[in-house]
């Protein structure tokens, strides 16, 4: 297993902080801040499938993969299955996942030769009908639409009736009171309908009082002759309201019907967007495809003009130095490799820049040096660099570093193995090497 504190000295945190921001979901961003770094060899060859078919797929399309319309539904789908009503917005949320999952469906299914993307998407259920009734009852700005049912369009008629019976009441009043009226408007207190009157005026036109302005000079009131018709909106709306909440309601149980299904849509839009991320990363640091190498076929590390992937990032955004690239060629036979030089001399960031390698290939990145690319797959990669140097800041703890030198001991199962200060030896068995 890899050490936290490995991870942490070789800032891998911060590799996969700026993997994020390739990523086109929320969802993707979040997966791609806390990678899951795999268990096997088989794992990372698949994941680095994954990432060399999404790879040469942008370099043929104009667009590349496409992400419009994909939210994270996830909450969405929880508070359906506990047989909570979900809003417009959210249900035409997962409207609008579904038809950007079954674009990139369709994508993937028009292009040759991406046999493991073609796999992935193969069980990818997108309901078009649960899609198409959920546009047919909300409309974009998520309101429940007159089309949704017959009774909510009838009931809507008769509220504009009513609006329109009340508005012409009022317009009467303003013109018959236009001395006792303070502007020629119409406005709303609450859900009913005022007018306002001059303080003094009040008893010109009697009714009902829902508000008063600031310096009293102003009541708010609502003639007697409409209240009735008050009334009878104020039913009209809690009617509509009723109805227009049992519509979604409807949505939403179709909607938990398929929760599995949707799920497993996220799962799997996730996973095309990280693999999507890794590829536009790769692409973006001139990086090339790994391949892990077989010790006892007597292969060797070759790393030619390695980089740092965060000296890169610091060249590219924080106007940093230029990144001066290492080459590391190490034969089969060696089991330890001991790097010399002077203070400031690139020894720390080549011991770094070597395990943000391997680590990148383990899960399916793409490596910043010149083809051809081969490293083993390391079963465990272990570091102490010594004074904890950081690319930001120089801390020392002696101690600190007797601590690790120890725990890697522990993890290689030894308690008597040579170790060199920086990187730690092979085990025996070379399969499955640590760094």
């Amino acid at each position: 297993m890899i050490q936290a504190e490995t991870l942490e000295l070789l800032e891998w945190h911060r590799l996969c902080q700026h993997l994020s921001t390739f990523a086109a979901t929320k969802l993707g961003a979040v997966v791609a801040r806390d990678l899951r770094i795999p268990d096997s060899q088989a794992e990372s060859e698949y994941l680095l499938a994954q990432t060399k078919e999404v790879y040469e797929l942008e370099s043929r399309l104009t667009t590349g993969l496409v992400f419009e319309g994909i939210q994270d539904i996830g909450d969405f789908l929880e508070r359906a299955e506990l047989q909570g009503v979900l809003a417009g917005e959210e249900l035409l949320a997962i409207a609008t996942t579904l038809a950007g999952a079954r674009n990139l469906r369709r994508i993937i299914d028009n292009q040759p030769d991406v046999p493991i993307l073609s796999e992935l998407v193969a069980d990818l259920r997108t309901y078009p009908e649960l899609e198409q009734e959920i546009h047919r009852c909300i409309d974009e700005r998520g309101q429940v639409t007159d089309r949704a049912s017959q009774k909510l369009a009838d009931i809507r008629t008769e509220l504009r009736k009513i609006r329109n019976q009340i508005t012409q009441k009022l317009q009467n009043i303003l013109q018959a009171k236009a001395g006792a009226v303070q502007e020629q408007i119409i406005t709303q207190r609450g859900d009913r309908y005022v007018i306002p009157v001059k303080a003094p005026q009040k008893d010109a036109i009697p009714g009902i009082v829902h508000d008063t302005s600031t310096s009293g000079a102003t009541l708010y009131i609502e003639p007697n002759s409409i209240v009735p018709l008050g009334n009878q909106l104020r039913q009209l709306v809690r009617r509509e309201q009723a109805e227009e909440e049992a519509i979604r309601r409807v949505l939403t149980e179709q909607v938990a019907a398929v929760k599995l299904d949707l799920e497993r849509l996220l799962a799997i839009v996730t996973s095309l967007d990280l693999a999507t991320a890794k590829a536009r990363y790769s692409l973006w640091l001139q990086a090339n495809p790994p391949h892990f190498i077989n010790r006892e076929a007597n292969e060797s590390i070759t790393l030619r003009q390695l980089r740092h992937p965060l000296l890169v990032w610091q060249q590219q955004h924080e106007q940093g130095q230029s990144v001066i690239p290492v080459d590391l060629l190490i034969q089969p036979q060696i089991r330890v490799v001991t790097i010399t030089g002077p203070n400031t001399g690139g020894k720390t960031v080549t011991l770094k820049t070597l395990g943000l390698a391997a680590l990148m290939a383990k899960v399916g990145l793409f490596v910043p040096a010149r083809e051809p690319v081969e490293l083993p797959w390391f079963e465990q990669i272990l570091a102490d660099i010594g004074d904890e140097q950081s690319l930001q800041q120089n801390l020392s703890t002696f101690s600190g570093h007797i601590r690790r030198i120890s725990r890697i001991l522990d993890a290689l199962g030894t308690g008597d193995t040579e170790s060199e200060e920086n990187i730690s030896p092979s085990p025996p068995s070379p399969p499955s090497p640590p760094l």
